[in-house]
């Protein structure tokens, strides 16, 4: 077997990658709600939860989002604007 050499971490991107991951969530949230509205009880409690675990993901994202801002402000390897 061949192992190849990994890729250097390029955090260079993370902010404006982990904004628009956090965007296109909140889309998402936004069109199942629309969606509640003609579900049935199972599939409205199932909507709930992955919205639910949605807003939990929005809220690490938006952690991460800080960090990796203050990484770019702190001059880390790779994080520069």
């Amino acid at each position: 077997m061949t192992w190849s050499k990994p890729n250097p971490d390029d955090r260079s991107n993370n902010v404006e990658r982990l904004q628009s991951m956090v965007q296109n969530t909140i889309d998402n949230i936004e069109k199942a709600e629309a969606t509640m509205t003609r579900a049935t009880g199972e599939e409205r409690a199932k909507i709930e939860q992955k919205n639910h675990n949605r807003e939990v993901s929005i809220e690490a994202m938006r952690n991460e989002i800080q960090d990796e801002s203050k990484a770019r402000e702190e001059g880390y390897p790779n994080s520069t604007n």
